[in-house]
């Protein structure tokens, strides 16, 4: 795989050399807005999560100053726009199986990830650039095949901002066509919260009690 380093500079490179009317639409600051996702109280921590604080403690155990959403401004949205473009022409999609031989790994990616490692790099992306992690939460939803995944939700004054590895496109929470069931909490790194909007569902990622 390659370091950190070397994908860090192939992500510049692509985001650099990105100059289509496709991403200069995507670049178009957001006019709409939406509310907020309604959060409930805490829940269980998916197990890849678990596995992965357990290897990453210091990640997961930053009580965390909530400042309210970051605000939205044009800039603002242009390094949206750029981390999850770049992240996902950096990483080529691979399923843990393939990767590690197990489910449920959760990893910053070298060349090859799976849902939750571009959502790890995207944070930590965005982490450097200033964000606060309070706004920057992993999330889990049921995409609408029934399949489980994983995406980055940015919390803003204009909403609720998903960053996802099968699409290019940053939408609004509710503009997705996913049903969200639970992220992680704005003040704990290694807590979750329930999705109020979410119904009961089966897991669609392993979860810890």
């Amino acid at each position: 795989m390659a370091t950190s380093r070397g994908t860090r500079q192939a992500r510049k490179r692509l985001i650099a050399a990105a100059g289509s009317a496709l991403v200069a639409a995507l670049l178009a600051t957001p006019a709409s807005a939406s509310q907020p996702m309604q959060t409930g109280g805490l829940t269980s921590q998916p197990i890849g999560h678990y596995e992965f604080c357990k290897a990453n403690p210091v990640e997961c155990n930053i009580r965390l100053r909530d400042p309210g959403p970051e605000h939205m401004s044009g800039a603002l949205w242009k390094e949206i726009v750029a981390v999850n473009v770049g992240v996902n022409a950096a990483v080529r999609p691979m399923n843990d199986i393939d990767i590690y031989g197990k489910d449920e790994v959760w990893a910053y990616p070298g060349e090859v990830g799976d849902c939750e490692d571009y959502v790890l790099e995207k944070r930590r992306d965005l982490m450097r650039q200033g964000l606060s992690l309070s706004n920057l939460l992993i999330t889990v939803v049921r995409k609408p095949d029934g399949e489980g995944h994983a995406v980055l939700t940015v919390r803003t004054d204009k909403g609720d901002f998903v960053l996802d590895n099968l699409t290019d496109s940053v939408r609004l929470w509710d503009q997705t066509g996913y049903r969200f069931l639970k992220r992680q909490a704005t003040n704990h790194t290694g807590r979750w919260v329930t999705i109020r909007e979410a119904q009961p569902a089966a897991p669609l990622v392993g979860s810890v009690r």
